[in-house]
């Protein structure tokens, strides 16, 4: 899991003395936070500033890795969809819906672009924004990224919300899930109330052989939310009925965001408590257990298949050699050096001194090509 902080999500963001929003009006003055921010006040720099993060997560894991993004309401839903296509205008001209917006206002054409989300073998919908529509009664499987863009503070909600993502799918090889916090929703798993995953039920259909002839597998919710479970959240600031056709919430369009730091979790074997590791412990871990030993991994990495596979795997539990070279300021590293040194503590070279060793080991391996691949 990874916890993400947009800067005004830590600090809260204050107006400056008589600010008026995008439509004239003044901003009441007072410190925003978290839980105001699409409600109260919807600053269009923090969306754009989490689009941008989260597409730099998938560029660096897995561009088509099906997501879900929870957001605030139907309209922030429809802002993040907006944020993301401008940030993915490459694949969104390639695929025209592989950003959808699944709320109750887009009706039919939503609950297609839901179908073929869910579709294993359809390639797009890559990413689905919405609100409340998603949290339960939706099956899909091969979904590998749950982004949580939007406070939640009912343990109910928090547990459906999960779900979309524990779904498994051995035959598309999804048989984990990453969960994105942008909000703190995620201390809920540190509550005593968070007890796992949502009730499933099974109701099966006997004829009057006593053979099962349908079962179908659902969710149970407690009694009473059932009917607003698809409810979509459209509260507004107190007084907003007194703007009449104007919106409900203050715009605010040139307030400075930037993602202010970012933290790496894991589940423990029963997937209650969580633990804070660092991004070279984790990658360590997850090294050692594609190969147990440095001379395994220094076996496999000249073989470019086998090495494909290697850096493959990583991606998908979000570990960038780049990023690990950034992380651990050796960007002349060679990868295979910053690996071993990372998972095995072996002595960390750089790409010249590599060459260099090789060159004093073996002094004719650099006469078998031409002078100018030698020169590079």
């Amino acid at each position: 899991m990874h916890r993400v902080v947009p800067s005004v999500d830590a600090t809260g963001w204050r107006p400056a003395p008589g600010e008026i929003d995008r439509f004239g009006r003044e901003i009441p003055d007072g410190l925003y936070g978290t839980k105001e921010f699409e409600r109260i006040v919807a600053l269009i720099s923090r969306t754009q500033s989490v689009a941008r993060h989260l597409t730099q997560y998938l560029r660096s894991t897995d561009l088509m890795a099906k997501t879900i993004v929870f957001c605030v309401d139907q309209e922030h839903a429809l802002d993040m969809q907006l944020a993301l296509a401008r940030e993915n205008a490459d694949l969104v001209k390639k695929y025209p819906h592989y950003v959808a917006r699944v709320v109750s206002d887009e009706g039919k054409i939503g609950r297609g672009h839901l179908d073929d989300f869910q579709d294993p073998e359809r390639e797009s919908p890559v990413i689905l924004t919405t609100s409340q529509m998603l949290t339960t009664g939706v099956d899909a499987p091969t979904c590998r990224n749950i982004v949580l863009f939007k406070p939640i503070s009912s343990m109910t909600d928090f547990k459906q919300i999960i779900g979309r993502g524990t779904r498994v799918r051995e035959d598309f090889g999804k048989l984990w899930f990453t969960i994105i916090d942008y909000t703190g929703a995620t201390g809920l798993f540190a509550d005593p109330a968070f007890d796992g995953d949502p009730v499933r039920t099974i109701q099966q259909t006997i004829d009057p052989d006593g053979k099962i002839i349908a079962s179908e597998e659902s969710e149970a919710l407690p009694e009473g939310l059932a009917a607003a479970a698809y409810a979509e959240d459209e509260s507004g600031p107190p007084g907003a009925s007194l703007y009449d056709a104007l919106p409900r919430k203050y715009y605010v369009d040139d307030a400075e965001v930037w993602i202010m730091g970012e933290q790496a979790y894991e589940l423990d074997p029963d997937g209650h408590v969580l633990r804070t590791v660092q991004y070279t412990d984790y990658t360590r871990e997850h090294v050692r257990r594609l190969s147990p030993t440095a001379d395994h991994l220094r076996a496999l990495w000249p073989e470019p298949e086998r090495r494909a596979v290697i850096v493959i795997e990583l991606k998908k539990r979000g570990i960038d050699l780049d990023a690990l070279a950034e992380v651990t300021h050796h960007p002349d590293a060679d990868p295979l050096d910053l690996l071993l040194h990372v998972a095995f503590n072996a002595p960390l070279l750089t790409r010249r001194e590599r060459a260099q060793q090789l060159k004093s080991k073996r002094a004719n391996f650099f006469n078998t090509f031409t002078p100018a691949a030698r020169e590079c």
